[in-house]
């Protein structure tokens, strides 16, 4: 069983930067895509950014494009999310989860096609 644990988040003020982890167990990470989602209070959850497990194509919720970026280093089992010009909208529980087929050379933005997620952490921005 794959568990994937995100770190990094945490209260920074709108305009400023963070960088989220997301570490995985297992051999086989390399060979999946994975999500960032994201849910807000009271909100449904919501996709961020995706990447392919080969490391590209790239997908972004159009809310983040431009200032957010998902990138991979397969050697750590390490997904990233670079977020960037932060803003009191982009306060929720960020989750990573992995793809439920291997080889997944797209970057779905619906939560159905990921299994395996993390326990979220938790970014707030301030104004």
């Amino acid at each position: 069983q794959v568990q994937l644990v995100e770190s990094g988040g945490g209260l920074v003020q709108a305009g400023d930067s963070l960088i989220l982890s997301c570490t995985a167990s297992g051999r086989t990470f390399y060979t999946y895509g994975v999500g960032w989602f994201r849910q807000a209070p009271g909100k449904e959850r919501e996709f961020v950014a995706g990447i392919a497990w080969i490391g590209t194509p790239a997908n972004y919720a159009e809310s983040v494009k431009g200032r957010f970026i998902i990138s991979r280093d397969n050697a750590k089992n390490t997904v990233y999310l670079q977020m960037n010009s932060l803003k009191p909208e982009d306060t929720a529980l960020y989750y990573c989860a992995r793809t439920r087929d291997s080889y997944s050379g797209g970057t779905s933005d619906t939560s159905n096609d990921y299994d395996n997620w993390g326990q979220g952490t938790q970014v707030t921005v301030s104004s």
